[in-house]
């Protein structure tokens, strides 16, 4: 007969999601402090939400990584579902090794060192930084992200169902597109949300290749925060954090109700 988790284990989880989640936590908090010192609670307040949207700096940033956040998503997703395919079923051919090292490649070199390549590249190129040299490095950094994903659902994916569609008429194309995609749909989007929230935390990468008019919210948020903490970072903050939840609550829902009609 097995027994519980012993009180070790209950207390190195406790300890382990306080260490994680506490400094969250608190974030939220003073994110509704009435006073200007962070770390002096003044009563409740949503001034500094107020204060957001009243911020046009603030506004840009977030307008900016929004439109670079899914752009860049949407390219390494698509561009993702192709390398995913290549991977998974031709087999062995010429290049697949080092066509695999290229794409998973970012997922073991420094961001520094990826941000700094990548703008060697554009000034090589002369093509001069801003909101589109942004867009393409995050496509090409979370490509391998994305890839990961879709090519581990492929590998599990039962082919002859593909096969029948082809045997019944359908051309090869249309029976990935009808009948493939849908099964890998929810691999997909898994892809693409972690495409998306890669690319709205970046900031060392958008610090290489960014340019005018391109200033991210991470970029913003470092350069006030190296002037002081304000509380105004703190909402903000939380807004990114119940963007993001909202997000992987929205696809937890979605998979359920995909599972229950199955």
């Amino acid at each position: 007969m097995r027994s519980g988790p012993s009180a070790f284990n209950r207390i190195s989880v406790c300890l382990g999601l306080g260490f994680l989640y506490a400094p969250i936590v608190l974030l939220v908090v003073y994110s509704f402090n009435a006073s200007r010192l962070v770390t002096v609670w003044g009563g409740f307040s949503i001034r500094w939400y107020a204060a957001v949207l009243e911020d046009s700096q603030i506004l840009d940033a977030i307008w900016v990584t929004l439109r670079v956040g899914l752009i860049s998503a949407t390219v390494a997703t698509g561009l993702g579902i192709l390398a995913a395919v290549a991977l998974a079923r031709s087999g062995k051919f010429r290049g697949r090794t080092l066509f695999s090292a290229m794409i998973y490649a970012p997922l073991a070199m420094p961001e520094v060192i990826l941000g700094l390549s990548l703008l060697l590249l554009f000034v090589a190129m002369g093509i001069p930084r801003g909101f589109w040299t942004v867009t393409l490095s995050h496509a090409t950094v979370t490509l391998c992200y994305a890839t990961v994903v879709i090519q581990a659902r492929l590998a599990r994916f039962d082919i002859s169902l593909e096969e029948a569609a082809r045997d019944l008429g359908c051309p090869p194309l249309s029976a990935f597109l009808k009948v493939t995609l849908p099964n890998i749909a929810p691999a997909v989007a898994a892809a693409w949300m972690l495409a998306f929230t890669l690319s709205l935390d970046d900031l060392v990468i958008a610090s290489f290749t960014s340019g005018p008019g391109a200033t991210t919210l991470p970029m913003r948020l470092y350069s006030q925060i190296r002037l002081g903490v304000n509380p105004e970072i703190n909402a903000v903050s939380t807004l990114l954090i119940a963007v993001v939840s909202a997000g992987v609550v929205a696809a937890g829902l979605i998979q359920r109700r995909r599972l229950k009609s199955a």
